[in-house]
Formats: C-alpha cells, structure tokens, sequence
C-alpha cells in the first residue's frame, strides 16, 4: 500500500488514532508524564512575539516556544468559549459535540454538558491521574450535571459561569461546589445605568488562579497528575464599557502613548505570561520538568470587546478575522508544547491538528486505549518528531450572530456565512488571509464538501440550522 493510501485511510478516524495510540504507548509505557494544559481566553494568533507580535512583551512563552515546538497550523474548537472548551473536553468537533455555542441558563452558569459525557479528566481519572480544573469552566451551572466535579476533575477552583468571568474582582469564586468569598472585592447598590455603584476591588482573580496552579502542582509533585488552567486573560470584562480590560497595573506600558484599552490588554497578557515563567519555573525546581507535557493555546482568535481594537498590536496576524468570525483569524490559533528532553528544542511543525486532538493525545501520554467515535487524531507522534496521519477534514459550525460553518481539507478552507448560500474556497498555502475567493474556478472541490456535509453533523435538539 502505497504512502498516500494509507494516509487517505486512517486520516479521518478512529483507525489512525488507534495506530498512532499503538505506537505511543510502547514509548511512553515505562512512565506516566504529568500534563498541563494552558488555556488563554481570547489571545489571537498574533498577541506573541514568537508569532510575530512586536509591542506585547512576552519573554516567557517565547523562551517556552524555543525550549519546545511551535504550531503554526493549530485550531481552536471554536470561535467563543463554550463550544470550543467542549470539543477540548471531549474530542469532538462542533458538528458532534453536545455544547456548539454560548447559552446561559438562569441565573447563573451556560447549558450543562450531560452526566454521560465522558471527558479527557475522566479518562485521565482512571488512568490513575490526579485531575485539577483551575480557571473557568463555562460548561454547566451550579449544582448541574455539568460542573467539573462531575465530570473527572478531583479539584476545582475559579468560575463555573463565562459571564461572571467577565468580572476579574469577583465577590467569590467557587472552590469544588463552595462558592468562596473574596474579601475586598464589593459591589453597593448597583444599578442599570451604572450611577451610584461602589466598587471595592482588591484581589485580582487571575492573580488568585495563577497562585492556586502553583499550589496544585507543588502537592501533586510526586505522582501523575492533569492540570487544566482555564486563564481568563485576556478576555474583557463586558460590562465595564469603553475601558473593560482590568488589569491591577500598567506595568511597562504606563507611560506608552496609547488607548488606555490597549495599554490594559498589553499589561494583561505581559502579567500572564510572567505567571507561565513561573509554573516553567516550579516545574524546574520541583525537578519535575522533563516529566511533564506542557501545552499553551487560546480558545479563539482576539475580540473587540471593551474598547480593544484587534488591528491596533495586529492581534490576528497574518490572518484575517476575529472572534466569532470562522476565517483563520477567529479560529486559528497559537499552540507551544513544552517537555525538556522530549520535545526538540526550537522546533516548529505545520502538522493541521485541532482542539478535539488533545483527548487521544492525553489518552496515549497516559497509556490508555483512545476512545472510539471521537474526531481526534493524537498529535502525540508529532511532538516526538515522528510523521503523523492527517484528518481527512476539520469541521466547524457556529450559530452566533448567523448560521456559519466552515471545513479545512489539506490546504483548502471552505466558509459558508449563512444558510443555502455558497461556500467561499481559499487556498492557505498560497493565501493564508484568505483575500481570494476562487470557489467558481473549482467546482469539483465545492462538490466535495458538499458531499461532505451529508455525513459530517449529527442533529442536536438545541443546535439546529435555520431552515433545516
């Protein structure tokens, strides 16, 4: 069988994810890495310097990306949080997973994820891992079958709900199911128009959650353990109007001659990363490092929200879009995996792979078989510098604002915007910001997605396309 043939095979399910499972866990059957996942919210493709951001300042994840490998071809699972964190949980893409969008249920939390869904915390769980969510979850409400407790982690701390994560001085956070109340962080008498609110604010969430991930891995040290780090940087908080990038400080962009929404964006994503140097750091010291995969990517491309502007640091870099948009810019985004003494230093792949990849992946470093039915591929082989099947495809719907969806086969993207309209077809290898529409020059590739559409979603009762 020739080399293409066998790719054409196994690229698109289950059969190669069980191969490349084969493959790693007689590599990594002698022990069990530890696994951290570091989730940004909303930082786009071009917020760091080893992605080309020249005014952000973020030495730490650079120095990371030079210790590691570099992704240039990564996808989130979506284009805003909930659906995106739900393919991350439980390797499918939004044509398949339960969650494909952003719902609240009152009064607090987002349309819970149902008791039966397995995640990779679960699978991990009985792998004998210790599993830790810290951040924000966004995939069920209080005391719902959705919340992280329920599905695999052994410890939680941060915030069940995305809007009350908007708010980065809460007056609580949760710790498991107990709400947690931080003292100095008050609102008075708030009112719709904002007159007459009094606002005390002392403890900075980020600061708090950054602090809880230090002590997790410090007590988790000497066995196996999985540590989520939902960070909520650098999302706004949508409720601050004009200037909702709260950060504690300026830091080195004080005196820069800029918005004021910027210079807080800056200063949020330069205060985080120095909170990823010092997880690296721990890991060091605690001379744990070369047994611990480190992951860093963002849910979605950057925002225009709270006064920031994504043009102003070129923030979708090379590509075109934002969040909520299914070009490149609002889906694709940075993604540095870290393992001294595994992970070649300073490399850099172009391997396509997808939010929906890290179940199997987690799966293989853990030595368990990888679940069947799912849409991931490990990319496990890949940071070991071995070759890697590709999907077959890579899937997206989305359903705010309009009905859009979109589908990357090898080098082609195809977006719909709308319901019966036709695709739009791009060639990223020859035009990454997607500038030239040349569906009409080939109607045979048009033919294809079409074909594929019929195959590639399931129906969900919350999740329905217009018309359909």
């Amino acid at each position: 069988m020739k080399r293409r043939q066998f790719l054409r095979i196994v690229g698109g399910g289950t059969i190669g994810a069980a191969l490349s499972g084969l493959y790693c866990q007689q590599t990594f059957k002698t022990r069990k890495f530890n696994i951290i996942y570091i989730l940004t919210d909303d930082l786009g493709y071009g917020d760091l310097g080893c992605y080309g951001q020249k005014q952000i300042q973020t030495p730490n994840i650079d120095n990371m990306a030079r210790e590691g490998m570099l992704f240039t071809d990564h996808y989130a699972g979506s284009t805003v949080c909930a659906p995106s964190r739900c393919s991350l949980m439980t390797g499918l893409h939004t044509g398949h997973t339960f969650v494909r969008g952003n719902r609240e249920v009152q009064p607090m939390g987002q349309i819970p994820i149902p008791a039966a869904t397995k995640t990779v915390a679960e699978y991990l769980k009985q792998a004998g891992y210790s599993t830790g969510l810290i951040g924000k979850w966004g995939l069920g409400a209080p005391d719902s079958e959705g919340i992280p407790n329920r599905q695999g982690f052994d410890y939680f701390y941060g915030y069940l709900c995305q809007r009350h994560a908007h708010n980065y001085y809460p007056e609580f956070l949760f710790r498991n199911e107990e709400r947690i109340k931080l003292e100095g962080n008050r609102v008075e008498n708030p009112r719709p128009d904002g007159a007459g609110v009094s606002v005390e604010r002392s403890q900075y969430s980020h600061d708090l959650m950054a602090e809880e991930s230090l002590k997790f891995i410090e007590k988790h040290k000497d066995n196996p353990f999985f540590l989520y780090l939902a960070l909520t940087i650098p999302h706004a908080n949508n409720q601050a109007g004009d200037n909702g990038m709260e950060v504690p400080d300026l830091g080195i962009y004080a005196d820069k001659d800029w918005p004021e929404p910027e210079k807080g964006k800056a200063a949020m994503i330069t205060r985080m990363d120095k909170d990823v140097g010092r997880i690296l750091d721990k890991l060091k010291q605690l001379n744990i490092d070369k047994n611990t995969l480190v992951i860093f990517t963002s849910d979605n491309g950057p925002h225009r929200e709270g006064g920031a502007q994504p043009e102003f640091f070129n923030s979708s870099g090379p590509l075109r879009g934002i969040k909520r948009d299914l070009y490149e810019g609002g889906i694709r985004v940075p993604m540095i995996a870290w393992c001294p003494g595994t992970i070649k230093p300073n490399s850099t792949t172009d391997h396509i792979s997808a939010f929906w990849d890290f179940l199997p992946t987690a799966c293989d470093i853990a030595g368990i078989d990888c679940p069947s039915g799912i849409d991931g591929i490990s990319y496990l082989p890949v940071l070991l510098g071995k070759k890697q099947p590709q999907h077959k495809y890579l899937y997206w719907e989305f359903y705010g604002r309009g009905f859009k969806r979109a589908v990357r086969m090898g080098n082609y993207k195809y977006v719909q915007i709308g319901v019966n309209t036709p695709f739009e077809l791009y060639d990223l290898e020859n035009d990454q910001g997607e500038t030239s529409n040349i569906a009409e020059k080939h109607p045979e590739l048009i033919d294809r997605v079409n074909e594929l559409l019929k195959t590639v979603r399931t129906k969900s009762e919350y999740w329905k396309i217009p018309d359909s």
